[in-house]
């Protein structure tokens, strides 16, 4: 019998180290995939995917669908829509949430849809949590059995896979993010771009945390320091594969799909961070995102903030 497809939903996967991702699972046969990519320019993302294999992407499915992460109505239709798409038996194998800007800038102007926070936060953290609420049925719905005598070993855990980043290290002090990440706070982009990678590694300590007894796993991971997605712009950061331990494009998508199949995870449960060299960072050196308090302050369950940002 034919091996089950697997339904990967990605947000970030347009260009850059998303791109290459998905294009990787894409040129492997061994496995299918239903893909569901959300993607703020529908037709170039298709047409990108395309080019990359012009004539099929057989065995695998590919579905782009229209998401804005500064709108949040978006997310909420992106949710619906993919939602729609799986039906009431299909599970969601993995999220990827893979989406990031360091648009230093959004902290000078009014937040994105009349939020309080910066555009920096709400595409980093906020709406890919949200997103995370309204898929989460999905996540946790069992595994089918699997059609071949491999597959059918075990019913696998879903698995949340948030691509976060070494800057988080840079955050000494996180009694500022209150100031910091407001709308018009005029933070520069650096700083706020380490601040939203931090915020967003205490969601992904939030959602261990709320699923340590379902059959969803969630793993962080760093791809590097990687020049040539252009994360730097808007930013003020300038980055070169001339810097310590500066990757390739290629190199930092390798390190993303190590987080899709590692299951030897480390006794500390807190132990989730898996590092561009391969390895399971230890709790000292993220030991500020593992402050459960700062935890729920960042992380609002979903109905909390459909109506702090008005949805």
């Amino acid at each position: 019998m034919a091996t089950i497809a697997k339904t990967i939903v990605a947000t970030g996967a347009s260009s850059g180290l998303g791109f290459h991702v998905i294009k990787h699972l894409l040129s492997q046969t061994s496995q299918p995939y239903n893909f569901i990519l959300g993607a703020r320019d529908v037709s170039r993302t298709q047409d990108a995917y395309q080019a990359a294999f012009p004539s099929s992407f057989k065995p695998h499915s590919l579905e782009i669908l229209p998401l804005e992460l500064s709108d949040l109505k978006t997310v909420k239709r992106f949710a619906s829509q993919t939602l729609v798409k799986l039906g009431d038996d299909k599970r969601i194998d993995y999220l990827l949430l893979n989406a990031g800007i360091t648009n230093g800038a959004g902290t000078e102007k009014p937040g994105p849809g009349g939020s309080k926070w910066c555009e920096a936060l709400v595409v980093n953290h906020l709406s890919q949590h949200y997103l995370t609420h309204l898929l989460l049925p999905a996540l946790l719905r069992s595994s089918p059995s699997r059609g071949t005598e491999d597959n059918s070993k075990s019913n696998s855990n879903s698995r949340i896979v948030v691509v976060s980043s070494g800057a988080i290290r840079r955050v000494t002090d996180p009694s500022t993010l209150e100031q910091d990440l407001l709308a018009g706070s005029g933070k520069n982009g650096d700083a706020v771009y380490a601040e939203t990678k931090f915020v967003q590694l205490l969601g992904a300590h939030w959602w261990r945390r709320k699923l340590r007894e379902t059959a969803c796993d969630v793993v962080a991971v760093s791809p590097g320091l990687i020049p040539g997605t252009g994360i730097g712009r808007g930013s003020g950061m300038v980055l070169s594969m001339e810097m310590k331990d500066a990757k390739s494009v290629e190199e930092g998508a390798q390190s993303i799909l190590r987080a899709f199949t590692r299951d030897d995870f480390p006794e500390d449960p807190d132990r989730i961070f898996l590092t561009s060299w391969g390895e399971w960072w230890d709790s000292e050196t993220i030991g500020k995102t593992l402050d459960q308090k700062l935890q729920d302050r960042w992380c609002p369950e979903k109905e909390d903030l459909e109506a702090e940002e008005g949805l």
